[in-house]
């Protein structure tokens, strides 16, 4: 007979999310079990880069630009690549996506993400400031840079967007630029500098995170791959695992790009589609960046930290799977290139992969699962579980707590895709 283990919430998932709900629960005085079918943090909490950005606004589905990828999605080394295949889930997801290219989802996408971004931003300051976190945690802002003027001026209508919510960018050019990151190379043309973002070292936060729960009482069990549930009517009974049987009053899905199967199997339909991310993380090159920078029309990102240095990016539809795409690697170096004087440290420390849990409106769904008093979802948050993990850990605390939330938990409901 198995082991059983209670707890009052049982989170399945152990990346950012999950830990970030631990957390606030925590803090709300319930007893938390949190269990990994990894190790804690290997997913894609692992390899990006950090930013802690409230930045981040605008959401993918944006007007144009399905027209503006459409001849790239097939090119193996494209910054957005969609494999070949025969996926119905993949296909009515993208009609989804490109239903949500218009101006007002757009508007209502950032005002969504801006309360997750704006507040998560503050807690995270709260967080390195009363909690022994050690994550290499920085405000030196954001660079988004282009190498063309046509760029730069796009980018001023995002940028303005983005004013109503405090967030909007400044423009750099010429020596302000090379004084301000004079890692740049020169023949680039300018960048938007968003002075109040932050940055931290993912992979260090989720460790540092993780003890500093368990030395609150949280229990973790990594390696602890979730086979289904035992459910009576409206509620969840246990989670059934090959080694344990985990019984909770309440649990908590934050299995990122894996939500989507997990929820299935309890009839649930979450519009989830693993969108792969790379990085190569080396030590810091000779003539390193200090301001971590998003190099626009590549889709690349480096930031750099006093351990390491990493590029990342890309975002590839080729369903649930982690196999190394040397190609889709070694492209990050080659487009870093073209915007610094010094691209790549060496070695090679890490290559890497992972999958984003992709929802086609580009925000996540955080709330009480339908027909299930006992469940919760938190999970689809794209490429910004880092930057939107504290607020969304806290409103679950709150969801379940039955306190009133902080922020309006309704624009990430499981039911606006019904």
């Amino acid at each position: 007979m198995l082991p059983t283990y209670e707890c009052d919430v049982l989170i399945v998932g152990g990346g950012v999310i999950g830990l970030a709900c631990a957390h606030y629960l925590i803090q709300g005085g319930r007893k938390v079990c949190v269990i990994e079918q990894g190790r804690v943090g290997s997913g894609a909490s692992h390899g990006n880069c950090g930013l802690v950005a409230a930045s981040y606004l605008v959401p993918l589905c944006a007007p144009g630009v399905v027209r503006k990828e459409l001849p790239g999605l097939l090119r193996a080394d494209s910054p957005l690549y969609i494999k070949p295949a025969l996926d119905p889930g993949l296909f009515g997801w993208l009609l989804n996506f490109a239903g949500r290219c218009r101006p007002e989802c757009v508007r209502d996408a950032m005002r969504a993400r801006a309360r997750l971004l704006i507040n998560s931003d503050r807690l995270f300051q709260e967080l390195f400031r009363d909690h022994a976190l050690d994550a290499e945690y920085e405000r030196r802002g954001h660079l988004i840079v282009f190498r063309t003027e046509q760029g730069m001026q796009g980018y001023a209508a995002k940028n303005e967007a983005m004013r109503p919510f405090g967030q909007a960018a400044e423009p750099v050019v010429g020596r302000a630029l090379r004084a301000l990151e004079p890692a740049l190379r020169e023949d680039v043309c300018g960048a938007w500098y968003h002075a109040s973002d932050g940055h931290l070292r993912p992979d260090r936060l989720v460790q540092s995170w993780k003890q500093v729960l368990e030395a609150c009482g949280a229990r973790f069990e990594e390696n602890c791959r979730l086979d289904g549930f035992r459910r009576r009517g409206d509620r969840l009974q246990a989670a059934l695992t090959a080694t344990a049987e985990f019984r909770a009053e309440e649990t908590v899905i934050t299995a990122g790009a894996w939500s989507g199967a997990i929820a299935g199997r309890l009839g649930l339909r979450v519009p989830i589609q693993p969108g792969k991310g790379y990085s190569i993380t080396t030590p810091p090159p000779a003539e390193c960046l200090r301001i971590p920078s998003s190099f626009a029309e590549r889709r690349v990102v480096a930031t750099a930290w006093p351990s390491g240095f990493r590029l990342g990016g890309t975002l590839e539809f080729s369903g649930l799977n982690t196999a190394l795409n040397r190609r889709r690697l070694a492209a990050l170096a080659v487009a870093a290139g073209e915007y610094l004087r010094d691209p790549v440290g060496r070695p090679v420390i890490e290559a890497w992969t992972g999958m984003r849990p992709m929802t086609y409106d580009d925000l996540p769904v955080i709330g009480r699962a339908p027909g299930l008093r006992n469940l919760t979802l938190a999970t689809g948050h794209g490429m910004l579980g880092i930057s939107m993990a504290p607020a969304t850990g806290r409103l679950v605390a709150e969801i379940i707590g039955g306190r009133e939330p902080h922020i309006d938990p309704r624009p990430y409901r499981l039911e606006r895709f019904s």
